[in-house]
């Protein structure tokens, strides 16, 4: 009896050692996600301009700035002549075209005398340029001052020639070396053109002065003029 319980005993024994060992079981193993990969938008084609041929029928065309008689010619095309219109304002009243002066440049021909080859509602609609301050010319009069030292103060005037490719509302501004600067002040360009400006500004004693204009708006612009003043005892 006691050899028999001696024996479950140590199956017993046995079978707890066996099941303490076992190792846990292992998940299957497992491939991992497959990323999808992103296809690329394809970019839209990009569309070919439109080109409309255009012939001058005026014995002179004025080939201007932007689509107006307001607007400044940038140069004269002769009767005959082809031309490349690439665009037109919103009342298809003026071509943009190919400037055949200057390559790679743009101006602006009016409908009226041209003859169209072609559908110029394909053309599309361009905006009128920017316009700009395209020339200013300073000057001083007096530009040299030589006078009795007791003879101060004097006086000297300033011109200015400023040229707009168009029309433009200008702002401007003087400054002077002593330090005093003017109002901001304006002029309108109902038309491409020029205009004058003029200020004086009286000199106490002797020096090297100068005289500044600043152009702010449409763009901005700067001239400059020197003068000198000397005076004998």
């Amino acid at each position: 009896m006691n050899r028999l319980i001696l024996l479950a005993g140590f199956i017993l024994a046995l079978v707890g050692c066996t099941t303490q060992n076992t190792p846990p079981p292992t998940a299957p193993a497992t491939d991992p996600p497959t990323q999808a990969v992103p296809t690329p938008t394809p970019l839209p084609p990009t569309p070919t301009p439109v080109e409309i041929p255009v012939q001058v029928t005026a014995e002179l065309a004025n080939c201007r700035f932007g689509p107006g008689t307001v607007y400044l010619t940038m140069n004269e095309i002769r009767s005959g002549r082809l031309l490349t219109a690439v665009g037109r304002d919103e009342t298809s009243a003026w071509w943009q075209v190919e400037d055949p002066i200057n390559p790679g440049g743009f101006c602006w021909v009016s409908a009226n005398v041209t003859d169209e080859q072609g559908d110029v509602n394909q053309l599309p609609v361009v905006a009128a340029p920017f316009v700009t301050v395209t020339k200013l010319d300073l000057r001083v009069e007096p530009n040299r001052i030589v006078v009795n030292c007791s003879d101060f103060p004097q006086t000297v005037f300033f011109e200015a020639a400023i040229s707009a490719n168009g029309p433009t509302l200008l702002t401007w501004q003087w400054e002077a070396s002593t330090g005093v600067a003017s109002d901001v002040g304006t002029l309108i360009y109902e038309e491409a053109g020029t205009q004058v400006i003029n200020e004086f500004y009286r000199i106490n004693a002797p020096n090297e002065y100068w005289v500044k204009l600043k152009i702010l708006t449409p763009n901005e612009i700067v001239e400059q003029v020197s003068f000198p003043v000397s005076c004998t005892p």
